[in-house]
């Protein structure tokens, strides 16, 4: 175990890129779109000879904690930390930072999400040792992802001077993180050499990142040092809940880590890392049978079909028909079924945006 290193695992989120699978109360963190475990229980299992259960936190939302604490009953109920509403992933690493200050004031964090998929486990671990070792110099660090192709849909950060190597691991300080770019932009990044795609996954001492939210979100350090006094009291969730609607939504990236000192980069090679954000997504990470296929229904006749994903839920009974298709997604829930092509799925999301508009929160 290494001492002094606490994981806050982000889970609060909606999920809904898996709609109509993935919904708000049963949202893609708790899953199992392949196997017995859900991608919570694989996040909380890669930590394993690393963390103790104790040293795992969880930030999430009361509606979800339940099924949570049900899936991982290891991790003690007082490391679940319930936001009281979603306000962007700023207030949730301080609401994590400030809670574990109070219990270790040389704590180190290691920020990760619930819904990641990680192939390479042993490397993994190699890299948190890593991260652990750079944010005790006193750096915020970010874990940079070797770019596979020109993605879009990920934000990009730019290296600059090396700052050294742990472990045959080198770091670098970052240059510049940059938005999510057109495709045009993104070869020109990776034709660079010195890009990698954004994680969402980062390590800092506590102390640290509270020191840089004071500086850069002055409103949000004020309201986190009201909540911290209240922490080992009986006004807690009474001060949680005022206070928390006082905070401007923010996440980590553009309130702090765009604008931060000390801020380096960890590229992560051979990770078989993915944020499992679409359907398509699910080709990297699955196995493939035979003609390019992967089936996760129950009962399903596929004739002359090739490059297609086929799902359905464990509540949906029927019986599925597959004949001639080509890279389409099939997915087939009790109340919503959704058909389209392999390469659309990102557009899940203007479904979800209809349905919000049109008052079919049922169906959300």
């Amino acid at each position: 175990m290494i001492d002094h290193l606490y994981a806050v695992i982000m889970a609060g989120g909606g999920g809904t890129r898996l709609w109509p699978l993935s919904r708000r109360s049963h949202p893609k963190q708790m899953l199992a779109i392949s196997g017995e475990k859900t991608l919570f229980q694989i996040a909380v299992d890669r930590l394993s000879g690393l963390l103790s259960p104790e040293q795992i936190y969880i930030v999430t939302v009361e509606e979800q904690a339940k099924e949570l604490s049900r899936q991982k009953p290891e991790i003690p109920w007082e490391n679940f930390l319930l936001e009281p509403m979603p306000k962007g992933t700023a207030s949730v690493v301080a609401l994590a930072a400030q809670a574990i200050q109070l219990i270790d004031p040389d704590a180190v964090m290691v920020v990760l999400t619930a819904d990641h998929y990680i192939q390479n486990v042993e490397h993994f671990h190699r890299l948190i040792s890593c991260g652990n070792k750079v944010a005790e110099e006193g750096f915020l660090v970010t874990l940079g992802i070797e770019p596979q192709y020109p993605a879009t849909g990920y934000g990009y950060i730019q290296r600059g001077n090396s700052l050294g190597e742990y472990d045959g691991l080198p770091y670098y300080q970052v240059k510049k993180f940059k938005e999510k770019p057109n495709e045009d932009l993104a070869r020109e990044f990776i034709e660079r050499g010195d890009h990698d795609w954004n994680s969402g996954m980062f390590f800092w001492r506590a102390d640290r990142i509270l020191e840089e939210i004071s500086n850069l979100m002055p409103e949000l350090f004020s309201i986190i040092s009201t909540i911290q006094k209240a922490w080992k009291t009986d006004r807690r969730n009474l001060v949680l809940k005022e206070y928390w609607e006082k905070i401007h939504p923010e996440t980590i990236d553009y309130g702090i880590m765009e604008k931060a000192s000390r801020v380096a980069c960890i590229p992560a090679r051979n990770l078989g890392w993915n944020d499992v954000g679409s359907w398509e997504s699910l080709f990297d990470v699955l196995p493939v049978d035979e003609t390019g296929n992967i089936n996760l229904a129950k009962d399903v006749f596929l004739e002359d079909s090739t490059g297609s994903l086929i799902v359905s839920s464990s509540k949906a009974d029927r019986f599925i028909a597959v004949i001639g298709i080509e890279d389409i997604v099939v997915v087939d829930t009790p109340d919503a079924l959704l058909v389209c092509k392999k390469t659309e799925t990102q557009k899940v999301k203007l479904i979800v945006d209809y349905l919000k508009k049109n008052g079919k929160q049922q169906l959300l």
